[in-house]
């Protein structure tokens, strides 16, 4: 009889556990998705004939003997990458020129026909060794779009493509992501069969994150900045969508759709240039580390992942600037997030689930995501509060939902006890897997935060607070119309110092004096100058180039090299004729030397593509190339191009040079076209292509000219 009690006791007990268990919410993730979200930060790596042609997109046509890395050293990337900090890497196993980095039995375009190694090298297998050796994941990039494959645009092509998925799946060891893009250019159109390729995937690596627009492991984020929206759900609605141009809206790309179908988080790609394969026309504009923490705090920060691309360079490593710059990056974010103030808190919350052993307030600061706390069922408002025995400085706050049950937080504030009364120093919507503020520095005694919203029960695994150190600001270099340079810094503390002569700046070098500082032109003794040396008026009309650097002389540390490159001035440029405009966005703005104004053309026009513009240069130069910057953001981005120079503005002949800008409609940045040497007076630029094919209008934020 007293078992029998003791087994009715037991079995009230579990009913009793069970009833208060929190009920899942949503779509929700799977166990890889979980771990997968937890990796936060990993690199991408483009690689490729590309990097030994100066191309985005290669059309296929290259010669595979151009790819000849000849220090390919796979374990530098590696170490790279886990010195930065880094989870993980993505290789371009095959872009879009059809290019395999290991020797397919599928194609003849393939590092077994190239010159590297006399045809007996295999970049992946390399690279998932010392993946392996450092303790790092593995991931893998296979474009479906083939410009070298004669089968791409006929029947027999998705079969081609599984077989070479197939491939390099069951040949390289664990495969944490595979990365696809719905690409499907130039003059062939290839109907991509997407359940044989997911079907192939996860044959081979059932654990897997299948990335594209529509996922289903992870989704683009809609944007190549590295920047998912303040709100951001992990859940997506995917009836209907597919990857490419029939992706779901960029808005629901970067802010996923609260209560979506699909667990479908955001994943944040940016290159730490501005391309994606190695140019050595680029090794002086890698992002700095304000840059790239703006693309952290803008991707890991807002409940998503940040995949970081860093080229391999032509000898087949990663370049010193791009590696110096991720040991930066890495330096400031331990610094950042060394010492959880949270940690030595008293931490209590309204509304705690009773019943449920792995609910406990203490989870909320134990420096774990892997527990929580909860709300009861019915209660979807909630506070925790942190107390401190002593004033705690912070200008962080990270707050992680436990989303193996499912995100749920829709909105919340933070307060912390100022001067006896609570003061709100924020107001924010989602949080999911890690949400992290970059506030002011605040000194408190109790910090609250306040779940004002929620799908169902706030389960809630962490709060962190910690005090980041500053770092420098980076100087802003710009050029007016007529050639005049302002270099902008944002800090008072901090001294630029500044060349003209293309060596680096040093603590000797001027310090350059916004004009505005000082009208006293007998000024000779300015903070951090030496020997009286500074600069205020910088003109640059005929071009030049700019280096910048800011230092903060009292703790003897310097921020990164900033270099602004000039050609011409537009300052005897004249517009001779343009399609018509939208309002506020005149022909003349496409040529002011200003990239922050531009013309579009008005929508409303009855003008279709080609599009054209014909500049009078105002005197006769040696062109050598030209540059254009795309508008961002309001359409008009221009992928098909075709420039015509001409001495007296009426006899054109063939033009410099024609093509397409390689992937300009996600990643909108400057183009530069180079071609061989000619005398003129005029141009005509001729778009002849949008880069998107519903869009009828062209945009110019600016069109220049190179001469040096």
């Amino acid at each position: 009889m007293k078992r029998t009690h003791l087994l009715l006791a037991g079995l009230l007990c579990g009913n009793m556990a069970f009833a208060q268990s929190i009920k899942p919410y949503g779509a929700l993730p799977s166990k890889a998705q979980v771990a997968w979200n937890d990796m936060e930060y990993y690199m991408f790596i483009h690689f490729g004939p590309n990097t030994f042609t100066n191309k985005e997109w290669g059309h296929g046509d290259e010669d595979p003997k151009v790819f000849n890395p000849t220090r390919l050293d796979a374990r530098q990337w590696a170490r790279t990458a886990k010195l930065a900090g880094m989870k993980g890497i993505v290789i371009t196993a095959k872009h879009h020129d059809g290019f395999c980095l290991w020797p397919s039995k599928y194609s003849t375009h393939t590092v077994r026909e190239s010159a590297w190694k006399n045809g007996k090298g295999d970049v992946l297998a390399e690279l998932s060794a010392a993946c392996k050796e450092y303790g790092l994941k593995f991931g893998v990039y296979l474009s479906p779009w083939d410009r070298n494959h004669p089968e791409y645009g006929t029947p027999t092509y998705n079969q081609v493509f599984a077989n070479t998925l197939n491939e390099v799946l069951s040949n390289y060891g664990p495969v944490f992501e595979q990365w696809f893009d719905g690409a499907n250019g130039g003059n062939v159109k290839q109907p991509y069969d997407w359940n044989l390729f997911h079907s192939v995937v996860y044959k081979n690596q059932p654990n897997a994150v299948i990335f594209s627009d529509v996922g289903p492991g992870c989704r683009w984020v809609g944007n190549e900045n590295g920047i998912a929206g303040t709100t951001n759900w992990s859940t997506l609605n995917v009836t209907g969508f597919a990857p490419g141009e029939a992706g779901p809206p960029a808005k629901s790309l970067n802010e996923g759709n609260e209560d979506g179908e699909k667990w479908i988080p955001a994943e944040c790609d940016v290159s730490i240039r501005p391309g994606w394969f190695y140019s050595p026309d680029t090794d002086d504009k890698v992002k700095t580390v304000n840059q790239l923490l703006d693309i952290y705090y803008g991707s890991v920060g807002r409940n998503g992942n940040l995949i970081l691309n860093v080229p391999i360079d032509r000898d087949g490593v990663i370049h010193p600037n791009d590696s110096t710059r991720l040991m930066e990056l890495r330096k400031v974010l331990d610094a950042s997030f060394k010492n959880n103030l949270a940690k030595n808190a008293v931490v209590t919350a309204t509304d705690t689930r009773t019943g449920d052993a792995a609910v406990k307030v203490k989870h909320l600061n134990d420096g774990t995501n892997a527990t929580y706390w909860a709300t009861t069922d019915k209660a979807t408002k909630a506070a925790i509060t942190l107390s401190f025995k002593k004033p705690v400085t912070f200008n962080r706050l990270v707050l992680q939902e436990y989303i193996a049950l499912g995100q749920r937080v829709k909105a919340f504030t933070v307060e912390i006890l100022e001067n006896g009364r609570k003061k709100e120093i924020a107001s924010e919507t989602t949080i999911g897997h890690k949400r992290i503020l970059r506030l002011p520095d605040y000194t408190t005694t109790e910090v609250y935060i306040n779940i004002t919203d929620a799908k169902a029960a706030p389960v809630i695994s962490e709060v962190q607070l910690f005090e980041a150190p500053g770092v420098l600001a980076t100087p802003v270099i710009s050029r007016d119309r007529n050639g005049a340079v302002t270099i902008r810094s944002a800090s008072d503390d901090q001294v630029v110092h500044v060349t003209l002569d293309g060596s680096e700046p040093t603590a000797a070098s001027p310090v350059y004096l916004q004009p505005q500082e000082s009208s006293d032109n007998t000024v000779t003794v300015i903070r951090g100058a030496k020997d009286g040396k500074i600069i205020r008026d910088i003109s640059l009309p005929k071009g030049g180039t700019v280096k910048a650097k800011a230092f903060l002389h009292k703790t003897n540390t310097t921020g990164p090299t900033v270099v602004a490159d000039f050609d011409v001035a537009p300052a005897k440029w004249t517009v001779v004729s343009a399609p018509a405009a939208a309002r506020d966005h005149a022909a003349e703005k496409a040529i002011d030397g200003n990239p922050d104004s531009f013309y579009i053309t008005d929508k409303n026009s009855s003008a279709a593509y080609p599009h054209e513009l014909v500049a009078d240069l105002g005197e006769e130069l040696t062109l050598r190339g030209f540059t254009y910057l795309p508008v961002a953001g309001a359409g008009g981005v221009i992928y098909g191009y075709a420039l015509y120079v001409s001495t007296d503005g009426k006899n054109w002949g063939k033009a410099a040079a024609s093509g397409s800008f390689g992937n300009i409609k996600n990643n909108p940045i400057l183009q530069k076209v180079t071609f061989s040497p000619v005398k003129a007076r005029y141009i005509r630029f001729v778009a002849t292509a949008p880069a998107s094919e519903k869009d009828n209008k062209a945009g110019i934020a600016e069109l220049g000219i190179i001469t040096r």
